[in-house]
């Protein structure tokens, strides 16, 4: 099953200070700004186009990010709304394509391409915890 062309994902989410780019400082020299974080933008972004894959998942399965091609191209700050979008624009063999974007009330502040595959969740983690020297 695939999706049709310009099926259409989104997700919003109100910017708090766990999504600030300072929330990733560890030392004080770090720097970050107290602006969205490119990587809250970026799971917005993944979030947007999970959701436009959710009616063709069967029990079990999941969708995971494969890349990501981005640009974030301006700062939003907190208390703003952040909207993604995520538009599929096809496949490439047994991943999905899609087109995202990001806005706040000013206007656009990221863009880009995200693929993303459709796996079995348990097969995932299992193979997650060998990797890592689990069971």
């Amino acid at each position: 099953m695939s999706l049709a062309p310009d099926t259409r994902g989104t997700a919003t989410l109100t910017v708090s200070g766990a999504d600030l780019a300072t929330a990733i400082n560890q030392r004080p020299e770090d720097g970050f700004p107290p602006v969205l974080a490119t990587a809250r933008m970026i799971a917005l972004m993944e979030l947007a186009a999970s959701r436009a894959m959710h009616p063709l998942l069967a029990e079990g399965q999941l969708s995971v990010g494969v890349s990501l091609d981005v640009a974030h191209t301006a700062a939003t700050p907190i208390g703003a709304e952040v909207t993604a979008e995520a538009r599929c624009t096809g496949m490439e063999g047994k991943i999905y394509v899609f087109e995202v974007s990001a806005r706040d009330p000013g206007g656009e502040i990221g863009r880009g391409t995200h693929r993303r595959a459709i796996v079995l969740c348990e097969r995932l983690v299992v193979g997650a915890a060998k990797r890592c020297g689990g069971s």
